[in-house]
């Protein structure tokens, strides 16, 4: 029987949190996005998109890039991040205007923050020029310690980010915890020792969640207090009224 995280007993030291559909969700503008810099990249328009849940910016535009015909070097890849980059950078006021930091997700990564001991970083399949633009044009950015997290544009494997940002972040993997929305991120922080929390705001349910395994599954980060206890072992502050 898999064990909760609060029964493990083991202090927290890093929370890694997944971005997009666990912090944030873009509401369709980072696709749009992302064939602006496609076609900057390879002079196509970009017709059709692989399926991006818990995948890498990298494996996304090479499988991409194959759906039209494309055979792509990583010097290719590093043509569309530079672009990718750009577009957010240029475009941060529409995709502020457009996107929305999740219920919760806020309040969420604040009470966290105020936690004692806890440093809070990033595992995303973002390449982290667009990390980096999503979460400060949404005001997340504060909380996050975006240099020791772990990028697209580093690795194809999720779980390489992993062990990427426990690395950075001088962390064992018994002192963190992911947090994800996609059985991708779950099997990557438990192929590496890692304590997983899943929130089912994504594509995938609560019960496709527990299946891959994830020691807990929220349905959303709405419940400050109890989302805190869980990331923290038990040492959450007293939330604020609004966030229960």
């Amino acid at each position: 029987m898999r064990l909760s995280i609060e029964e493990v007993g083991v202090t927290t030291r890093l929370v890694l949190w997944d971005i997009d559909r666990t912090l944030l969700d873009t509401r369709g503008y980072g696709r749009e996005l992302s064939a602006d810099a496609f076609r900057k990249a390879t002079g196509m328009d970009m017709k059709r998109h692989v399926r991006v849940d818990g995948l890498t910016e990298r494996v996304i535009f090479r499988e991409t890039a194959k759906l039209h015909g494309l055979a792509t070097t990583h010097e290719d890849f590093e043509v569309f991040a530079k672009a990718l980059a750009e577009c957010h950078r240029r475009h941060r006021d529409i995709l502020r205007n457009r996107s929305r930091a999740l219920p919760g997700a806020a309040a969420a990564l604040e009470a966290v923050h105020k936690v004692k001991g806890i440093r809070q970083t990033v595992v995303t399949g973002n390449i982290r020029g667009t990390a980096e633009v999503k979460l400060a044009a949404l005001g997340l950015a504060p909380y996050l310690d975006l240099v020791s997290g772990a990028y697209g544009d580093e690795h194809d494997n999720r779980s390489a980010l992993v062990a990427l940002a426990l690395r950075r972040a001088a962390c064992p993997p018994a002192s963190a915890v992911l947090v994800g929305d996609t059985p991708h991120d779950v099997t990557a922080g438990l192929a590496q020792g890692v304590r997983v929390m899943a929130v089912a705001t994504g594509e995938f349910t609560e019960d496709e969640l527990r299946a891959a395994g994830a020691h807990v599954v929220v349905s959303d980060l709405t419940v400050t207090r109890h989302v805190t206890s869980v990331l923290t072992g038990g040492e959450a502050p007293q939330p604020e009224l609004g966030h229960e």
